[in-house]
């Protein structure tokens, strides 16, 4: 079964503006990944960065609708290793990849997650050899090749 990580901007896209047609694609795209999720098809890994920054959303409908996803699927917790987190981690922030997303993608390479979902940008433009880092709409096309969908 394929692991996957979904940092917060991704957690949060279906709440975002989706007037706009690549961020509606995004949304979309993430609920059909977070459908896979619940039908056991594919495994949800978190960590501490991800509790983090839900917990620090000030949108509480938000919060909650995030937090009752993750309590209500079989997803697996990355807690923090120092010994491990900051040299990935560190890795990532000498490329200019921002903290706080450099623990994200550490988090994930540590679970062994074989893709990192993001719709940020910036991170988009990071490449490791340690996960594949994408964006859900090119996640979902992979799968549906993947599976003859």
């Amino acid at each position: 079964m394929l692991k996957i990580y979904l940092d917060n901007c991704c957690y949060n896209r279906p709440f975002d503006d989706l007037s706009q047609m690549k961020v509606n694609d995004e949304a979309n795209a993430k609920l059909y990944v977070q459908h896979l999720i619940k039908d056991n098809v594919l495994k949800l890994c978190y960590s501490y960065m991800s509790v983090a920054e839900i917990l620090d959303s000030k949108i509480e409908y938000n919060k909650a609708s995030i937090l009752d996803f993750i309590a209500n699927v079989d997803a697996e917790f990355v807690g923090y290793d120092k010994l491990r987190v900051v040299p990935l981690a560190n890795a990532a922030i000498n490329t200019g990849v921002k903290q706080k997303d450099a623990n994200h993608v550490a988090c994930a390479i540590i679970s062994g997650c074989d893709y990192f979902l993001t719709t940020d940008r910036r991170l988009l433009k990071y490449k490791t050899d340690g996960i594949k880092i994408m964006n859900p709409i090119e996640f979902v096309k992979i799968w549906e090749e993947m599976n003859n969908v």
